[in-house]
């Protein structure tokens, strides 16, 4: 078990059920556990959203927010924002200079995100250098475990290489840091594809309960399932995998109900709507007094970057040394 953990989010929304079951959920078993640095990535929030980043601020606070109410104790963990540590864009600047272009280009994410956000111009030199500016948010820290999906190994693995770059040309500096992979399920959006801010189709932790039915009530469901007399297949339907987390107690009782036309899609999304919305609770509840205290996701944040700075400018103290540049 690594004994040093980093993760971040880009703060380009509130937190959604995607990030509850992927990612939070292990962080907060991770705060027991280890040293762990729980980072605000805001600069890496720009490499799709520069062209609007009014409520990055914004956005950035509700996410300190949304952590402390699902557990996240600032005293456990160290939290941060990425640009109030300037050592990391210096360390990037180190790293791009010895990362070869065709390592960045065949990242898959690269290409599928511009599939994904035809809309939004995101050929960008930004976008294209972001795992190197993952791979100094790792190192900067010396984390030795990162906390992944299936789908951001390739990102991690880059960075293992630019690891072993960097060790070749300067000497050994820099441990590869460890994939924690999640097993946590996909969690399905509203209209079927995998929850996601950039798709527009989550449900937030903190919406309240009639937002969550309507939200719930738009889902997709079997296609083949036309009327309320046809049979579903409970295995073709996003709701039912939202079953499966939510109503554990019933998921037989509602798999059957769908395949006899026992009931129709509305009837079943009722009983996960109110499920969703129960075992938030307590969370709206944490929010809301958190939001009662103005300042208190600035001060996690200023405290968390006590904590960091020192260890970063160690770090990059020992770069500089190592690239000529002290």
């Amino acid at each position: 078990m690594a004994t040093r953990i980093l993760t971040g989010y880009r703060p380009t929304g509130k937190l959604h059920l995607g990030h509850l079951h992927g990612n939070l959920m292990r962080m907060m078993e991770l705060q027991e556990e280890a040293e762990c640095f729980f980072f605000i990535a805001d600069w890496h929030a720009l490499t799709t959203d520069y062209q609007d980043p009014s409520r990055l601020r914004t956005f950035t606070e509700e996410m300190v927010l949304d952590w402390l109410a699902a557990g996240i104790d600032p005293d456990k963990a160290t939290i941060y924002r990425q640009s109030d540590l300037p050592e990391v864009a210096e360390f990037q600047l180190y790293l791009s200079m010895i990362t070869p272009l065709g390592w960045l280009e065949r990242v898959p994410s690269f290409k599928e995100q511009q599939e994904q956000l035809r809309g939004r111009e995101i050929a960008t030199h930004g976008f294209l250098g972001y795992p190197v500016l993952q791979a100094a948010d790792i190192l900067i820290v010396r984390a030795e475990g990162v906390p992944v999906g299936e789908d951001q190994l390739p990102h991690l693995e880059l960075t293992r290489e630019i690891v072993r770059r960097f060790n070749h040309l300067y000497g050994e500096t820099f441990a590869e840091p460890q994939s924690l992979l999640s097993t946590a399920p996909r969690i399905p959006g509203t209209d079927g594809r995998k929850m996601s801010k950039s798709y527009g189709n989550q449900i937030s932790l903190s919406d309240p309960p009639e937002e969550i039915r309507r939200k719930v009530l738009s889902m997709i469901t079997d296609p083949a399932r036309r009327t309320r007399r046809d049979p579903g297949d409970p295995g073709k339907c996003s709701v039912f995998e939202l079953h499966r987390l939510y109503t554990g107690d019933r998921v037989e009782e509602i798999a059957e109900k769908c395949r006899t036309a026992g009931w129709g899609c509305v009837e079943c999304k009722e009983v996960l709507a109110g499920r969703i919305s129960d075992s938030l609770r307590a969370f709206r509840e944490r929010r809301k007094e958190l939001e009662a205290r103005p300042g208190t996701a600035w001060e996690v944040l200023e405290s968390g970057l006590r904590k960091v700075r020192p260890i970063a400018g160690e770090v990059l103290g020992e770069v500089r040394r190592r690239m000529g540049m002290d």
